[in-house]
Order: C-alpha cells, then sequence, then structure tokens
C-alpha cells in the first residue's frame, strides 16, 4: 500500500510510494498490479502470490525478438484468479446463508470472443462448471464445440429463428447441457414447432422484464423499455402456451438482464429481489423452474473511487455474491418455494484485467514550446514588454502580469495584421506570452484555492504526446463511449513526471486522442508524464483492456490487430512469454477491404514499368519500387521505430 510522505522529505524527491498516490494503482489495481522499487510496472497474476512480472522487462525481451509496438500483453493466469475470485465468492455465501442450491458461472463469448481467452476461462472454471453464454449463431457454433465441464450449461441469447433453435438442439445430442432463453413470443411460436419435429429438444428460458433498471452508461439496456424479454402479460400467456402444447417441461430457467457495468448495488439489490418474486410466482404455477439467471452487469472499477460513477463500482465482488444469495434465499423463504441454482453471465469483471496494451511515444508536440529566438534589444515595444513581463513574473504578481501580458498578445496581432511586425517579431512574442502563462500556472499551483482561468491555462498548455496506436482498434470504448481506462508509464516510476499530455494515436483524425484520465476524485484531462529522452524509448500502457475492446475495434486507416504475447509466471517464480500472436499485416487488412495485395503490386507495376519505358526512371528503380511495395505488403501496420 502507498505510505504517507516522511515529514521534512524534499519536495523535489519523487519515490515509488509517491507514483502509487499520483496514478492510484492501488485503487485499481484489485492486487494485481504495482510498482516495483526500481520505477516499473509489475503485474501480480495470481493474487496473493509473491511472484511478479515486470513489464518493462518483458517490452524489452519483445523488443530484443523483434516483436513490434504496440503489443497486447495478455496474462491467462488473471483470468484464473478472477473465475477464482467469483466462484469462491459465491460458494462462501453460499455456505454462509445455508443456501441449498449451487452457483454456476457463465461466460458470455461477445465479451471477448478470442480463443485463447475462451479456452483459458473454460480451463480455469471447469472446476467450478463455468459454462458459455452465446448471443448469435456463430457463438453458438463455438460453444458447441469447446470441451466444457459435464455440469456446466451453455446459454443462448439474443433474437433467434428456427435455425438457430434447431442449432441448439444439437446440444443435448452432443451432452451438452443447453438453454435457450425465449426473448419474444414469435420465438416461442417457432420452439413449438419445432419440438413437434424433433426428440432431442433443447430446455427453454424465460427472459422477463422487470420494472428496476440499472445504473451508470448502460442503464438504458434494461428495464421495462428494453428490446430484450417478455412482459409480465406475455410471461403468463408464454406459460399457457408451453400448458397447452404439453411442453411445460421444457421451461427450466428464468432469466433477466438489467445492464452492464452496473454502479450501484442498491440497483441490484431491487432486481434480484423483483426477480426471485417472479420466480416464486411462476413456481407456485407448477412450474419447475430449476435456474434463476441474473445475467451480467457485475462491474469494475476502472478508477478506483468505489463510487457509483461510469468508471467505478461501489460495491466488491463478495459484496455482489451475498446480496444476490441472501436475497434469493429470503424471498423463496418467504414464498415457501425450492431455492433455484444461481447463474450469473459475468463477463467484464472475469476479463477486463488480464490484458493491458504497451506502446511507445513517438514524440510530443504542442505545449510551451522552448524559447530560442535571439534577441536583438531593438524589438519593438510590445515584445520588449513581454520580455520584461516573463523577466518579472513572480507568485505575488502572477495573476496581474498574466493579464497584461494578454493584452499583449492581442496587441502583438493587431500589429502584425497592419503590417508592423515582421514574423521573426511575431515569433517572438509569441514564444514570449507562452513562457508566461507557463510561469503563471507553475506560481498559480502554489496559491491554496486555483481559479477556473488557470486550471483553463493549465489544461492549454498540456502536451500532446504522440503514441505509436491507433484509439479505434485498442481502445474503441474511450473513442465511442468516453469510457475511462487507467493509463500510466511502465517506467522511470521511480522519477517525478514533470509534463502533462494528452494522448494522440498515428491515425489522421482528430477523434484519435485520449483526454480524460482517471483520478480519485475527478477526472483528469491531462496525464502526468515524463520529459522524453531522444536516447532511449518511453513506453505507455493502457490496462483493463481485456473486456470488449478485442472484439470492437475498427480498421480505421487501415490499421489492424496488434501484436500479441502471453505471459505467465512459474511456481519458482520464473515468468515467460509463452505465446507471441502476430497482429495483421498490411496485406490482411487490406483483403478485409475488397483490396487483394496482389492486384495492387501488379497495378504498381504496370506503372513503374511505363515510366521506364518513357525513360522517367531507370529498370532498376521501376525493380526496386515494387520490390519495395511488395516487402511492404507483408510488414506490420504501425510504425517501425527504435525501441519499438
Amino acid at each position: 500500500m502507498a505510505t504517507e510522505r516522511a515529514p521534512g522529505t524534499p519536495l523535489d524527491l519523487f519515490a515509488v510510494e509517491d507514483a502509487r498516490r499520483l496514478y492510484g494503482v492501488d485503487n485499481w489495481g484489485a492486487g494485481y498490479f504495482d510498482f516495483s522499487n526500481n520505477g516499473n510496472l509489475i503485474v501480480r497474476p495470481v493474487k496473493g502470490e509473491p511472484h511478479t512480472i515486470d513489464v518493462k522487462e518483458i517490452v524489452d525481451e519483445l523488443v530484443a525478438k523483434k516483436v513490434s509496438l504496440p503489443v497486447l500483453l495478455r496474462f491467462p493466469q488473471l483470468l484464473s484468479s478472477q473465475v477464482r475470485e467469483l466462484c469462491d465468492s459465491f460458494n462462501r455465501a453460499i455456505t454462509e446463508f445455508n443456501y441449498r442450491k449451487p452457483y454456476l458461472p457463465v461466460f458470455p463469448i461477445k465479451v471477448n470472443q478470442k480463443r485463447e481467452v475462451v479456452e483459458e476461462l473454460l480451463r480455469a472454471g471447469r472446476r467450478y462448471n463455468l459454462g458459455l453464454e452465446a448471443g448469435s449463431k456463430s457463438e453458438l457454433l463455438v460453444a458447441l464445440a469447446q470441451e466444457q465441464s459435464p455440469d456446466s450449461l451453455i446459454v443462448c441469447n439474443g433474437f433467434k429463428d428456427a435455425n438457430y433453435i434447431q442449432l441448439a438442439a444439437m446440444g443435448p445430442k452432443v451432452g451438452k447441457n443447453v438453454i435457450v432463453v425465449i426473448e419474444k413470443l414469435h420465438e416461442l411460436d417457432e420452439f413449438i414447432q419445432i419440438s413437434k419435429k424433433i426428440a432431442a429438444r433443447p430446455r427453454i428460458g424465460f427472459r422477463v422484464k422487470l420494472y428496476a433498471k440499472g445504473s451508470g452508461r448502460w442503464e438504458k439496456s434494461g428495464g421495462y423499455t428494453s428490446k430484450f424479454g417478455l412482459t409480465t402479460a406475455e410471461l403468463i400467456h408464454a406459460v399457457a402456451m408451453l400448458r397447452s402444447t404439453n411442453l411445460l417441461d421444457t421451461l427450466r430457467m428464468l432469466h433477466f438482464h438489467i445492464g452492464s457495468q452496473i454502479t450501484e448495488i442498491r440497483k441490484i439489490k431491487n432486481a434480484i429481489k423483483e426477480a426471485s418474486r417472479v420466480y416464486a410466482k411462476i413456481r407456485k404455477m407448477n412450474v419447475d423452474i430449476e435456474y434463476l439467471n441474473c445475467g451480467g452487469g457485475l462491474g469494475i472499477d476502472y478508477d478506483g473511487s468505489k463510487t457509483s460513477s461510469d468508471a467505478s463500482v461501489n460495491y466488491t465482488i463478495e459484496e455482489f455474491a451475498n446480496d444476490v444469495v441472501y436475497t434469493i434465499k429470503d424471498v423463496c423463504e418467504n414464498e415457501n418455494v425450492p431455492e433455484p441454482t444461481i447463474v450469473s453471465e459475468s463477463g467484464r469483471a472475469l476479463t477486463a484485467y488480464h490484458s493491458m496494451m504497451v506502446t511507445n511515444v513517438i514524440a510530443d508536440v504542442g505545449g510551451s514550446p522552448p524559447l530560442d529566438l535571439a534577441f536583438s534589444g531593438n524589438e519593438p515595444q510590445v515584445v520588449q514588454e513581454l520580455q520584461y513581463i516573463r523577466t518579472s513574473i513572480n507568485a505575488k504578481n502572477h495573476r496581474e502580469y498574466y493579464h497584461d501580458a494578454l493584452e499583449k498578445r492581442d496587441e502583438l496581432f493587431t500589429l502584425f495584421n497592419l503590417g508592423y511586425l515582421s514574423l521573426d517579431d511575431r515569433a517572438k512574442g509569441e514564444m514570449l506570452f507562452w513562457e508566461i502563462a507557463k510561469k503563471a500556472v507553475k506560481y498559480g499551483r502554489t496559491q491554496k484555492y486555483t481559479t477556473d482561468e488557470f486550471e483553463d491555462l493549465e489544461k492549454q498548455l498540456s502536451e500532446k504526446y504522440i503514441l505509436n496506436f491507433s484509439v479505434f482498434q485498442s481502445t474503441p470504448d474511450h473513442w465511442a463511449l468516453d469510457q475511462l481506462f487507467p493509463i500510466i508509464p511502465i517506467h522511470r516510476l521511480n522519477e517525478r513526471p514533470t509534463r502533462q499530455a494528452t494522448l494522440c494515436d498515428i491515425t489522421c483524425d482528430s477523434d484519435g486522442e485520449i483526454d480524460r484520465f482517471v483520478d480519485l476524485k475527478d477526472v483528469k484531462e491531462a496525464l502526468e508524464v515524463h520529459p522524453l529522452d531522444p536516447k532511449r524509448p518511453y513506453y505507455i500502457a493502457i490496462l483493463l483492456v481485456g473486456a470488449y475492446q478485442d472484439v470492437m475495434g475498427d480498421f480505421h486507416n487501415l490499421f489492424g490487430s496488434v501484436n500479441e504475447a502471453h505471459v505467465t509466471v512459474e511456481q519458482d517464480g520464473r515468468r515467460f512469454i509463452r505465446q507471441v500472436v502476430k497482429g495483421n499485416s498490411v496485406a490482411e487488412v487490406q483483403r478485409y477491404f475488397g483490396y487483394e495485395p496482389e492486384t495492387l503490386a501488379t497495378a504498381l507495376s504496370v506503372m513503374a514499368e511505363r515510366e521506364a519505358k518513357a525513360g522517367k526512371i531507370t529498370d532498376k528503380d521501376a525493380a526496386k519500387i515494387v520490390s519495395d511495395f511488395r516487402a511492404e505488403l507483408g510488414k506490420y501496420p504501425y510504425l517501425h521505430l527504435n525501441g519499438g
């Protein structure tokens, strides 16, 4: 844990404990992330174990092996740790409250469809009977082909047609416990018609619309206005349809969902109580419901504030499990009905922590440029007055002198537009003004209260660090939904960061920028970073990107998926890179959009030969152009720089 600075410690010193406080790693790290004494980011894949992985060392090793950045680092053991924490929390709650039925976890494939992730979760969750949730035909086909625990489930959500239901019917024939969740009455009609034709039919569940709603960014996905689920009247009618067709025995699950990343535990408890009551009433209709599926929504604390903000949650996994188990048991005892097997579809909580994207900073732009123009002493008066302000500004007069500088800046531009100043004089005046602004912000920080004016000025002075990645490919949730992610340098964490910057990607799009950062009490608009050293690379990591980011990234500017490295630590503390998965090449991305690389190369070859025949280039030049073009097609779309 972070410790307080000892009394009398010089303010110019900066230690690892200061970095922990600054970046909040103890708040959002969930015990998995920390900083080493030498100032590097470390990962503890197995919570509570002493063995760690130094992220900087991993990146250096990958670079030495010619694995280009950006690179997505996966830590499969974190998946196992999260499965264990979720299931153990429910099992403890079941024991504490004398609950008579088990808990079954289900992973929604849509949260991360990567084969390596799904297989690792199933391996880690086999002892807990972890199952899969499919929301489409494609996902259902994936789920049916996986090796699962015999007692685990495959839950089929999403809208369905006859073909989807027939695919689900394959499950029981190969030993799978498949439950098709009926979202709309027309799906029940399809199921009844198909059931007349096949012998081995899947079991079904009903998704109900609750009055209770979730909280946070995805609140609208639940409640009575949701596009999914049956109303109370439709639920009663659906039970009657099954009873009249002698298919009531196929109804085994009641399902509900009130949204993703639910921020408030109160909302969860309200929904559980309502759903439990619906379950109890259906049981009293002589319907043998076996499972109560709480859906998804278990959130994680991205910003470490432990509040109900969109980037946080005001509860723990253990509190979530306790409230679910206790509430269901309480309602069932009150209604005198058997307790159901509890099912949840927690995807984000299982996967978010297990991966981070690491990339290198290419350059810094913006902010306050250095003053490197020579002054002769004969500059126009407005420039000399700005020079005087820059020299004389201090903590006592910084507000007044900054306002004077604003007036002089306006005067500078007016005189230039009237033709009275040279371009050289304008450049000197501009640079003097930004030096004054920088000093004003510095002195403003020493005051007890910082005015809005100087807070806004500090934002203007923030630099832009150009990172070798695409926001649209690697952090689409930030671009589309303003999702916050912990972002930190992976090294130099024992040095004081003296710069503030927003992070821009290498796409030619102004939206390709990260300008919102996690903070314990607020949302920062700039990240504390270190000055760049041209002799060594500077690496930054975006953490907690294991949920949704892998499957939602797009190919803006034809930037494809990034390189991956799967890293584990052995029981003896040795860490090793278990697997490297190459990202998309230029040619692979082009093919996604209908461009055949060989056709492109042939077209360029024709052009080069034409120019050679016209005598504009040599045959050797033409051949080299085509050769270089073909070579580039097989390369990584991102920038190739020293140190990554």
